[in-house]
């Protein structure tokens, strides 16, 4: 198949719960963010339409049958249909099995066209987590099914809110099985593609910070073992892998170092530790939610939006589109970096690891 001659990444953009905020924000940010790649949105065509006329805008709809039917018209939203609902009985701002079934295959269409190389990159709209697990889902979020269906063992949530990017050692799991996961090997490893993904952004040579567990990084093993027993060491790895990593460095004032530019990012060895910062950034700037997550590691590039899929406001047309734009914005920077618009395929069954489950 010949690629288009328009030499932007060719983003696929999945829809998200239809129920949510996702096809709204797509059709806000179309054409913003038809600047930085050629987009085509993995979704229902129908349900697309509804929500440019919830949101007003002066948008067409159009229904592709494969990615490289996308032309890249900023005034076109194109849809790889999936057709998986029915837009006139579409209740949106609910829990429902149908809704995740289709935020479900969205997400895996998305996937399996990046890795076979017809798309370069993938960002993804939210979805709603009770949805998919009434669908059948054993994943808490799109992170594990990406690492399944891709065979990747390791990978890593980053957040981007400028100035400062934050990767975690785990997310989705308890406090305590989170402790218990702060292991030498994966704060190694979590360190290791964090550094990859940052020179996929364009930093030549990433000063990477890591936090410790335990209030001010455990204070010399006074207050947990943790932190020169698992982390130091993981960190020294790092640092003998050519790494520029230091740590562990107290939490309650690493991510404040960082912003002000003396590293290029922060591993954070939970979920709240690292997004309690950047959501402070990203959420502070009023209606604009602002913020990109990224997925590391994985053979692909996929790119989310930082928020959820606001149900007391689905159907309102009132949702910021900012974070789609950024979004797509570092999707099409990585997939740039990463070559992805060369003949070779963005990620191929022979560049995967094994697959292991989701920690």
């Amino acid at each position: 198949m010949s690629r288009s001659t328009d030499s932007r990444p060719l983003v696929g953009v999945t829809m998200g719960d239809p129920a949510g905020i996702g096809p709204e924000v797509i059709a806000k940010g179309y054409a913003a963010a038809s600047d930085h790649a050629r987009l085509v949105v993995v979704g229902n065509a129908d349900v697309l339409a509804a929500a440019v006329d919830i949101c007003g805008l002066d948008l067409a709809v159009r229904a592709v049958a494969h990615p490289e039917e996308a032309t890249g018209d900023p005034s076109t939203v194109e849809v790889l249909d999936l057709d998986e609902v029915d837009a006139g009985a579409l209740e949106r701002g609910v829990v429902d099995e149908a809704y995740g079934r289709a935020s479900l295959a969205y997400v895996e269409r998305a996937i399996d066209l990046a890795v076979a190389g017809e798309i370069d990159a993938i960002t993804t709209a939210p979805i709603n987590k009770q949805s998919t697990r009434l669908a059948g889902s054993e994943h808490a979020g799109h992170t594990g099914l990406l690492a399944e269906r891709t065979g990747t063992d390791s990978y890593s949530m980053m957040l981007i809110e400028d100035p400062l990017r934050v990767t975690h050692v785990s997310t989705h799991v308890p406090l305590l099985e989170a402790c218990e996961q702060v292991t030498e090997e994966r704060v190694f490893e979590t360190i290791r593609v964090t550094d990859e993904a940052v020179r996929e952004l364009g930093v030549e040579s990433p000063a990477v910070a890591v936090a410790g567990l335990n209030p001010h990084a455990g204070d010399g093993g006074l207050l947990g073992a943790a932190d020169s027993e698992e982390i130091a060491p993981a960190v020294e790895r790092a640092r003998e892998a050519g790494i520029d990593a230091v740590g562990p460095e107290s939490p309650d004032t690493v991510y404040v170092q960082a912003a002000d530019g003396a590293y290029d990012c922060v591993v954070s060895m939970y979920h709240d530790q690292g997004h309690i910062p950047i959501k402070m950034l990203g959420f502070s700037g009023g209606e604009a939610i602002s913020g990109v997550n990224v997925t590391i590691g994985l053979p692909i590039v996929r790119t989310s939006v930082d928020h959820g899929t606001a149900f007391d406001i689905a159907g309102e047309g009132v949702a910021s589109e900012t974070s789609l734009i950024e979004a797509v914005e570092v999707a099409a920077e990585m997939a740039a970096a990463r070559g992805a618009n060369d003949d070779g395929p963005a990620g191929t069954e022979e560049t995967r690891p094994e697959v292991s489950e989701e920690p």
